[in-house]
């Protein structure tokens, strides 16, 4: 065990899984300034808190810019996100002072999979709207039509980007019957053979597929991907089902993609802003789910994700390899 003076200053953004603050606390290594809330530290109290620290442990909700970074230091050494995103760090910025970033990129690989799976069938099949209609009653007799939605047998399934995610969510859906499985992005992947993956372009696979399954990184290329010339291309029958990043739909062309008919659903676990809020055209719509951000939370995969952004932590302040690290 180090003498305090030696210790070094952590700041860790808000209350995470236990499983990660063990690890941290038993390290020996580094004293703990904690944001002991469930909701994210305001701006102010984030440029206060990383005044001086050696590592910052930050969720997806924190922007690391270079107010922060310029906030934090030249003692800062390590940024360790709970997450497999990184679009709310600067990155330029965080390479320009030779600090390192740990993330968390295949522990939710399987929940969010499972997730994007769940979403898209309660959405084609229109579970919220039937289950709204037993509570009101609505549900009077079987009608032959009524609550019909769209099945994945004998289907055209896209994928927005065959990553780990994507990967994840072709071998869940392979198994409903699905007939074609198409992909897009820069190049060909060899693992999509083992779903019988089909490489085509972005026009291709948007509008052949009966669902489009958005699972891309957030880019300047994806930013806005989802737009109106991309819904218009789309099947009139076509469920679209986003688990990325809100930022890679254009919501406004969504919102009259869905009302005007030009596409079938959607069903969204990422929205812009987040949360989205409550008077949003979105939520108006009876043909479009939506669930707050929850891809990865399953208890099993956010504890073992705080026990990862530690351990990427800890390495990083003890200059020895990270289990997770983003290279710059």
């Amino acid at each position: 065990m180090q003498s305090v003076q030696q210790l070094m200053k952590v700041f860790v953004t808000r209350r995470i899984p236990p499983e990660g603050m063990k690890i941290l606390r038993q390290s020996g290594i580094c004293s703990l300034s904690v944001w002991d809330s469930d909701e994210p530290v305001p701006h102010a109290e984030l440029l206060k808190g990383v005044a001086g620290v050696h590592g910052i442990l930050c969720l997806l909700t924190d922007r690391i810019n270079a107010e922060v970074l310029d906030a934090a230091g030249p003692s800062l050494k390590v940024i360790s996100t709970l997450s497999v995103g990184f679009d709310h760090l600067a990155i330029d910025e965080i390479k320009k002072r030779g600090i390192r970033v740990g993330y968390t990129p295949d522990v939710l690989t399987d929940a969010t999979a499972e997730l994007t799976v769940a979403l898209l069938l309660a959405t084609a099949r229109r579970l919220p709207e039937g289950i709204q209609e037993v509570k009101s009653g609505g549900w009077s007799s079987w009608k032959p039509l009524w609550l019909c939605g769209y099945g994945l047998s004998g289907s055209t399934v896209g994928v927005v980007g065959l990553g780990r995610i994507g990967m994840a969510i072709a071998q869940r859906l392979k198994p409903f019957g699905v007939k074609r499985l198409l992909y897009s992005g820069r190049h060909p992947k060899p693992q999509a053979s083992e779903v019988d993956g089909e490489h085509v372009p972005l026009e291709v696979l948007v509008s052949k597929s009966d669902f489009v399954v958005v699972s891309c990184a957030l880019t300047p290329e994806t930013q806005g991907l989802c737009d109106k010339a991309f819904f218009s291309k789309m099947k009139k029958t076509a469920v679209f089902v986003n688990t990325s990043r809100g930022a890679v739909v254009n919501q406004e062309d969504l919102f009259e993609a869905l009302s005007t008919g030009q596409i079938a659903a959607a069903g969204l676990d990422v929205t812009t802003p987040e949360p989205l809020p409550v008077d949003h055209p979105l939520l108006t719509l009876k043909n479009c789910v939506v669930l707050p951000h929850i891809g990865s939370a399953t208890y099993s995969t956010r504890g073992t994700m705080a026990e990862l952004t530690a351990t990427n932590l800890l390495a990083g302040l003890m200059g020895t390899a990270m289990p997770s690290e983003l290279t710059l």
